[in-house]
């Protein structure tokens, strides 16, 4: 059975939710951890008020028992605590009462989902639109990749993610082993282990947010402890890259993906591009360089899978910009919802998780059975064929 999982739910509604097909049975949950991941998200200088309010867990309501899975979907559901504000609004029965009762949108913003679902669903309260397509739906996404995380732990797949960039200002990336980087960058309001540009970084964003603007940044998400051959050269569609660079596309505000060092590629000649090949009986086959971001033919080669995702600036502003009124046809300035000034460390978690669910995907149709026992069984019984190719 192939990985997959469903979200619903709206920002103002009662709760996000998330149902998981095809986890293997006896799969041991770490619940802080589970938790520890949604409360990242939620961190980084730059956001807004939003995130005083909410503070996010989630609870499993089916799929576990007694702490691990029972090979039954997984059902969870993350609380959001502003519902209280918006229970008339937001009711799923119909309510009596004028626009401004229902607290009806009629001036898209540009830049977000609004005019386009209202014109595609022919929705003339647009408020339907920006509901379901706000990026608080992405803490559900990140409930969802987290228990991905930890069924990679559980075979020595570690995941980090980090900021490369705010606007202009690029951050020093060290040449540190993934432990150390998980913790510098968790360390970093702006989760960067560049202390100079941290500063920089956080100044921006104090000035860009009291000129009533937005700034975007370019993020990255490493994976160690990829064996070789997820993903498959036979098909577009099985090439792991591809689908992971799907995965990032689909993060919201999200306009572009790297693999390895990405469009670099395109300004060096082949001989400043191509990892060489190695052999030693300690390592087996690796590689000199990872300039592929650890794929090669749409496959993991073994090296560290390097993923970059660049977001542009949240266009929510508190200077708005022009828009048009659905209703009069007029010019107007778009209505402000309340927004980050910037959100780049946020995505770099968000980045993190949509990445190890992908991973997860592949690993599980390459290793797959029903229970973490046969899994881990089918593991080492290719670890073997790989040791003696």
């Amino acid at each position: 059975m192939s990985l997959r999982y469903l979200t619903a739910g709206e920002t103002h509604g009662p709760q996000l939710t998330a149902i998981i097909e095809g986890l293997p049975s006896n799969l041991e949950l770490d619940f802080e951890a589970l938790n520890f991941q949604l409360q990242r998200r939620q961190k980084g200088h730059g956001r807004g008020r939003r995130m005083q309010i909410e503070t996010d867990t989630a609870q499993i309501v089916g799929g576990v028992r007694h702490g691990r899975t029972t090979g039954a979907p997984v059902a969870l559901v993350v609380e959001n605590k502003d519902w209280k504000h918006w229970t008339t609004v937001m009711n799923v029965e119909p309510i009596e009462g004028n626009d401004e009762a229902k607290r009806r949108v009629h001036r898209p913003r540009p830049g977000h989902a609004d005019l386009n679902g209202g014109l595609k669903y022919n929705l003339k309260d647009l408020r339907n639109v920006l509901e379901r397509s706000s990026a608080r739906e992405t803490a559900a996404r990140v409930a969802v990749g987290a228990i991905a995380r930890q069924f990679l732990e559980k075979f020595g797949i570690k995941v980090a993610g980090h900021v490369v960039s705010i606007r202009d200002i690029v951050a020093e990336t060290p040449n540190l082993p993934i432990d150390e980087l998980i913790r510098v960058t968790e360390e970093s309001p702006v989760r960067v282990a560049d202390k100079a540009a941290e500063q920089r970084m956080i100044d921006l964003i104090d000035q860009t947010k009291a000129d009533g603007d937005t700034i975007g940044g370019t993020v990255e998400c490493i994976v160690e402890g990829v064996p070789v051959g997820l993903g498959s050269h036979v098909q577009w569609d099985r090439k792991l890259d591809g689908r992971i660079a799907q995965a990032v596309m689909s993060i919201n505000a999200f306009k572009g993906v790297e693999i390895g060092i990405g469009f670099e590629a395109g300004r060096r000649p082949g001989s400043l591009v191509h990892d060489p090949i190695l052999y030693s009986e300690e390592k087996g086959y690796h590689r000199a360089s990872n300039n592929a971001g650890g794929f090669e033919g749409g496959m993991t080669n073994g090296e560290p899978i390097v993923v970059r995702g660049v977001m542009k600036p949240i266009p929510t502003l508190y200077k708005p910009l022009a828009s048009v009124d659905i209703d009069t046809k007029e010019p107007f300035t778009a209505q402000v919802e309340r927004s980050d000034a910037c959100a780049v460390p946020a995505a770099s978690v968000v980045l993190e998780h949509v990445v190890a669910w992908e991973v997860a995907k592949a690993f599980l149709e390459k290793f797959g059975g029903d229970s973490m026992e046969e899994i881990q069984a089918n593991l080492e019984n290719y670890k073997q064929q790989m040791a003696e190719y």
